[in-house]
């Protein structure tokens, strides 16, 4: 079910709620190795996970819960077209919106294993760490990829904050240690990369597409001498086509 963002009551700049992802900022020697916290003595597993943006257009996903943070989380899975349903004896005024508007599917009782018989991914945020532990439990026996608000450590997939300009996605991730640190993050982001990003996208997008229709190679093109030209300052400037010339004189 493909659904126009604007129809889900908000924006999905960022999904809040950010929990484990990449720890691309820590020196680690060995896979699945621990490291000792600077805080204290007791080390914490590391989980090295590789970055990926996922397809879920039409594809069956499942949200636990119904609350505020259920709420942001669905938003983003509904503008990527994923085929919604929601498990949770109550929920928010939003989400009772969207179920009587058909745009997801609310099953308004607790979860059940065979929710996730035929899921592609699951999301858990009921706020009752029981039940989110065994959302992910059955998530690893039918095989779907699961993120538990509750317990980072169990989900084998994350959700980081995401700062979005067009087709440009700038994501920010702790690991869940710090959800408040990716939100101050991404404020600080969003005042530096500004609108003018999506239309600098869409310019060397298009110079790009222009190259590989000449039969060009794209590499012949050198792009970080174009950006630093000063061709951002003639996107955010309006000008378009001056834009375009100087990408295509940077060979």
């Amino acid at each position: 079910m493909s659904v126009n963002p604007s129809a889900l009551g908000g924006t999905v700049g960022g999904v809040g709620d950010e929990m484990g992802d990449e720890k691309g900022d820590e020196k680690q020697a060995d896979i699945g190795a621990d490291i000792e916290s600077p805080l204290g003595d007791n080390p914490r597993p590391v989980h090295h996970v590789y970055p990926v943006g996922l397809v879920v257009e039409g594809r069956r996903c499942v949200v636990v819960g119904g609350g505020r943070i259920a709420t942001r989380r669905l938003r983003a899975l509904l503008e990527a077209g994923a085929d919604l349903e929601v498990i949770a004896p109550d929920a928010s005024p939003e989400i009772a919106s969207l179920a009587e508007r058909g745009l997801i599917t609310w099953h308004r009782r607790g979860f059940a294993p065979q929710d996730l018989d035929g899921a592609w991914l699951a999301l858990s945020a009921t706020g009752v760490l029981e039940v989110d532990q065994e959302v992910a439990r059955c998530a690893d026996e039918y095989r779907v990829w699961v993120a538990s608000a509750d317990d980072p450590s169990a989900s084998t997939c994350s959700i980081p904050t995401v700062l979005r300009r067009g087709d440009l996605l700038l994501t920010i991730s702790t690991g869940g240690r710090s959800p408040a640190l990716a939100a101050w993050l991404k404020e600080r982001l969003s005042e530096e990369f500004g609108p003018e990003y999506e239309t600098l996208l869409d310019v060397m997008a298009e110079i790009r597409d222009e190259q590989k229709a000449l039969g060009l190679p794209t590499e012949g093109l050198d792009w970080r001498r174009a950006l630093d030209s000063g061709i951002l300052e003639d996107v955010r400037m309006g000008r378009i086509d001056a834009a375009r010339e100087a990408l295509r004189a940077c060979r």
